[in-house]
């Protein structure tokens, strides 16, 4: 698994925060200006949260992380990463860029927002989910993508608090 750290632009512990604690700064070490690393493995990891990127290089063709200005230049080995993990059978993505290395490898449509779309890779059922980014870029309140993430745990079976 691969452990994002924090970052200004990305909510994403403040989300899962939210969701599993009923309390956006669960995961944050105000202290230290960062999230709670270990708080954050040992919650993906009895949740059963695999997180990692569709891409293992890209480059910046522009100063900022829009996904317009991304270009990848070496894609991860989703079946292999797979292969890893044989209980697997949801893939969640939040950008665009994300979900253009899955459509052009696997044939999957991209869902509408909240939703999912089910495909076959390597012989196995999955589902393709699309979440809302975790940017602060993304113009939609915290407790709004919280919402989006708690229905998804629901459904994909993660027991987290109100949902």
């Amino acid at each position: 698994m691969e452990f994002f750290y924090p970052n200004r632009t990305n909510q994403m512990w403040l989300i899962f925060g939210e969701v599993f604690f009923g309390d956006a700064m669960r995961l944050v070490d105000e202290d230290r200006r960062s999230f709670r690393l270990s708080d954050i493995q040992t919650l993906l990891t009895e949740q059963g949260i695999a997180i990692f990127d569709t891409a293992t290089a890209v480059r910046r063709l522009s100063g900022n992380a829009s996904d317009k200005d991304l270009e990848v230049v070496e894609k991860t080995d989703i079946a292999a990463l797979l292969a890893q993990l044989p209980r697997c059978r949801d893939i969640v993505c939040t950008g665009q860029k994300s979900f253009s290395v899955l459509t052009e490898d696997y044939g999957v449509a991209v869902p509408a927002m909240g939703s999912c779309n089910e495909f076959t890779l390597a012989g196995r059922p999955m589902r393709l989910w699309r979440m809302p980014s975790s940017s602060r870029a993304y113009p939609m309140p915290l407790e709004e993508k919280a919402a989006y993430y708690r229905r998804l745990m629901q459904a994909v079976g993660i027991a987290a608090p109100g949902v």
